[in-house]
This record gives structure tokens, sequence and C-alpha cells, in this order.
């Protein structure tokens, strides 16, 4: 929570989630209140324990989509990342403020290694979790690996589905060609992105995910599903990437389109280029501090 004296007598939630509590009660204090809305709760939810009884499972998604909307509508002003959010979160449009709170480390994250000098080598990196959609990923190698030889995968992160990750890949016959690293240290994530020549996230649900933003600033295209704020960043066939869905077919059959694009080094410069110009912790502090003056 910070108090922002200079522009409004209020409190101002940079947090995602669901924060019910403290909405209301800048509410009931006649405070102003701008709750950034991110990735959507109920969304997770219901992925998360898809596993469980079709009554249990619903129970958790509707108990989190009613806190989301509860407090959403408590606070005054709801803050997004960017306009597609808006649509994909359905958040009441009157209320919505703001045009992207996230930046990348741009001193860290940058292009070192030239892409026609990378290895042949595609990955996903991030939470090994039903809701970034990594195990259609891993379901969709064999398709994509098939005919290509020279081509490896790295799939970085850790979570529950990595054991069930591990053993599809071994039941495949595919170990020799994953890299499997575990969890990577945030300093460490440049190297590896300027290792790669497609960084894929098949996620159901986003926000404006950083990977995204820190795999472009390192000159890495990226291939994504179009949730939450990835269409307003990836045009595809201009900045990046977009596929229709997180099938493994539909993730195969797009991972071969892009490495086969003959403007794929052309694709990542203009994604580099629109990061760079977009999300440096200037460039947010200064659409914040606009947004802010007009409250």
């Amino acid at each position: 929570m910070i108090r922002i004296r200079k522009h409004f007598d209020g409190l101002t939630f940079i947090l995602s989630g669901v924060l019910l509590l403290p909405t209301i009660t800048t509410r009931f204090l006649r405070k102003t209140s701008v709750l950034t809305a991110v990735a959507s709760g109920s969304t997770n939810a219901r992925l998360i324990y898809r596993t469980a009884l079709f009554y249990k499972r619903y129970y958790y998604y509707f108990s989190n989509r009613i806190l989301e909307l509860l407090a959403f509508n408590a606070a005054t002003y709801i803050g997004v990342e960017s306009p597609h959010v808006v649509r994909f979160m359905d958040l009441p449009p009157r209320k919505v403020i703001g045009n992207g709170h996230l930046f990348y480390l741009h001193d860290n994250f940058r292009q070192t290694h030239k892409f026609t000098d990378r290895p042949y080598c595609i990955g996903y990196i991030g939470r090994l979790s039903r809701e970034k959609g990594v195990q259609h990923f891993a379901e969709a190698l064999p398709a994509i690996l098939g005919d290509r030889e020279d081509l490896r995968v790295l799939i970085g992160g850790d979570g529950q589905l990595k054991e069930t990750i591990e053993a599809s890949l071994q039941e495949e016959g595919l170990t020799a060609r994953v890299d499997l690293p575990g969890w990577i240290p945030h300093d460490d994530l440049p190297a590896y992105l300027n290792h790669l020549r497609l960084l894929v996230l098949p996620s159901y649900t986003e926000g404006l995910p950083n990977i995204m933003l820190e795999a472009m600033a390192c000159g890495t295209p990226v291939l994504a599903t179009p949730v939450g704020a990835i269409p307003d960043v990836i045009i595809d066939g201009k900045t990046g990437f977009i596929m229709e869905n997180n099938s493994p077919e539909c993730i195969a059959e797009n991972v071969i389109r892009v490495l086969n694009s003959p403007d794929l080094e052309r694709i990542a410069g203009n994604g580099r280029q629109f990061v760079e110009e977009n999300f440096t912790f200037e460039n947010v502090v200064a659409r914040w501090k606009e947004v802010l003056e007009e409250i």
C-alpha cells in the first residue's frame, strides 16, 4: 500500500489478487483506491482444482469469481496492464485506468548473442503448473522434434507438474533432447534467453508476463496464447507470434510455422524494439504519473 498525497488522498494497492477486505475498508472510509488487475484468480482456481469433484471444482471457481467481482466493484479505480486485460477479465470499463505497470530491467536484459549464431533450441521458462499450459508443450514435443534432428528443447522451472513432465519425456524417449535445469535464478535468465531461438508461452491465463518482456528484450521471439495483456504486445508476424489455443496439436503446428518463417530474425528485432520503447522503468513511471495526475 502506498499513500500518494500529492495527487489524491487515498490508498493505491499495487498488488494483484482478490484484495476484498482492504478495498471495502477504503471505500467505507471514503478514500480512493486503485486495485490492479493482473491474471484471473477464478481461472486459476478452475484449472488448479480441475481434477477435483465437479461440484468442488466449480465451487472454487465461482467463489474466486465472486470475490473478484466484489473487489473490483468496491475499488474506485482498476489499474490494468493493457486494454486487452479489460476484455479478458471482464472488468467494469468505467473504472479502468492505466496502461501498464510492469517493466523489465533494461541493463540486465539485452541481446548479447546474434540471433543467427544461436543454437537451434526452443524453450519454456516459468512455473510448471497447469495454468501455464506447460504440460501441453511437453505433449507437443514428439511432433515438434520428429523431423528436426538438430533441434533441442529447454524447459526451465519448477512446480507440481515436474514429475509428470519428466515421466512424459521418458515415455516418449526424448530425455536426451530436452534439458530440465529446474528453477532458473533471475540473474541467470538473460544467458538462457539469449540461447533460445523461440520462447513458447502456452498459458491459459496471464497478466503481462515478465518473461515475455525479458525474452523480447534479449531478441528472442515469443510464441504465446492470446490471453491477458499478451495481444497488446505481440502482434502475430510483426512483434512475435500468437497461437489460437494451447492444445498440443496447435502448439506443434505453430512452433513449426515459426521456425520455418523466413522473417524470424526481423520479427525478433521488432519485438526487441517494441519493449525497449514501451517497457523500460522510465516509460512505466511516466505513464503512471499521467494517470495519477488525472485522478
